[in-house]
């Protein structure tokens, strides 16, 4: 079943590809120098996104980095290039049957695309600016029935993605971001690396993660991409050795004053329920829930869970992800309040792949929690 839905995707991956190659060779101008010049580009970033993807952690880090960088960022070019075309296209068809610019076909098509690309540069720019600025959103909530006259700062981030994109460099400007909000507690909500540890730990970025300053300490569950590393609990082992607690189906009292509840991704089938992890719990003091990816939010209701914070959808990271995401989940990005649980659901400190937030924006969420 695996390897027919990859043979699939390639061959559709492949075919949009083709696509956008084919009409953009003739939408430019036949004895031009720009249609060779856009064929060897298109090629080149095409083969830099497979290079990318299939022997990336085997590259040294700074050829890595750039060859990342090309590949992905053609993801961007290729989806909203597709899309320009197959609009184009349709007005070529309408104007096969109505004839409203017999002669100006030709034209149109270039400065169709003169014009697509100049809005697709335009957008990566603005888009990577708000990838590099992240900002950050503050929350002010309070539990059902707050007991302990106290106010707890957590900051929470998810969908990190450290990695080759995500670098240690990177990774340092997060920690600051993270330290100057002076946090009683940190909590990541799941996907801390991409897919692979090995540039995680060939870069040594345990190191930043120690500097991490939050008293009540620093909390990480799994996400779907840390299933994708080498072990099933390599990111688990590695977050542990830099003094981080990873709660995977398991609770923690924090300070004595409040619960942390840290569920597996729910890509593992063997995962437990909510029910399971919460039962005997002291229902006087609150209870934090971690869950990566924000389907069934009921569930955190009917389970007396004060706050769920998740990640997973990053906003639908360029658009029309977010129109998208919006449409598949009760809630896909933001705050919502059901009965007495408040829920947030994070667009992201990271990303994956192309870094470029068109439409989204990075963010920190930083929660003010009356308990």
């Amino acid at each position: 079943m695996k390897i027919g839905f990859i043979i699939v995707a390639l061959l559709i991956f492949f075919s949009i590809n083709s696509f956008v190659i084919v009409r953009g060779w003739h939408s430019l101008p036949p004895a031009s120098v720009l249609r060779p010049l856009f064929l060897v580009s298109m090629i080149a970033m095409f083969l830099a996104l497979l290079g990318s993807m299939i022997f990336g952690n085997v590259m040294p880090l700074p050829l890595a980095k750039v060859v990342s960088f090309i590949g992905f960022s053609y993801m961007i070019i290729f989806v909203y290039m597709s899309v320009a075309f197959l609009v184009v296209d349709v007005v070529r068809v309408a104007n096969y049957f109505i004839h409203f610019a017999p002669p100006g076909m030709a034209a149109f098509r270039l400065w169709s695309m003169v014009a697509t690309v100049s809005v697709i540069a335009i957008a990566m720019v603005v888009g990577n600016y708000k990838f590099n600025h992240p900002a950050v959103v503050t929350l002010n909530i309070s539990a059902d029935k707050p007991k302990q006259n106290r106010e707890l700062t957590i900051v929470a981030a998810s969908d990190i993605h450290l990695g080759i994109s995500i670098d240690k460099k990177r990774l340092q400007r997060y920690v600051k971001l993270i330290n100057d909000q002076h946090p009683d507690i940190v909590l990541l909500a799941g996907d801390v690396s991409d897919r692979s540890m090995i540039p995680v730990m060939k870069q040594h970025m345990d190191e930043e993660l120690r500097a991490i300053k939050a008293p009540l300490g620093v909390y990480a569950i799994n996400g779907n991409h840390e299933h994708y590393a080498e072990t099933p609990t390599a990111t688990a082992d590695y977050l542990k050795e830099a003094g981080v607690v990873v709660l995977r189906d398991s609770v923690c009292l924090v300070d004595n004053s409040f619960y942390v509840v840290g569920r597996e991704d729910r890509s593992n089938d063997k995962r437990k329920s909510l029910k399971e992890l919460v039962a005997g719990l002291d229902s006087s003091k609150p209870r934090i829930l971690l869950d990566h990816q924000p389907y069934h939010l009921e569930e955190a209701e009917q389970n007396a869970i004060d706050l769920q914070i998740s990640g997973h959808t990053h906003n639908g990271q360029f658009f029309p992800g977010n129109i998208i995401v919006k449409n598949m989940y009760e809630l896909g990005y933001g705050y919502l309040k059901k009965g007495k649980t408040h829920y947030y659901v994070s667009s992201g400190l990271g990303l994956w792949g192309p870094q470029y937030r068109i439409g989204t924006q990075s963010e920190l969420v930083v929660i003010k929690l009356k308990i």
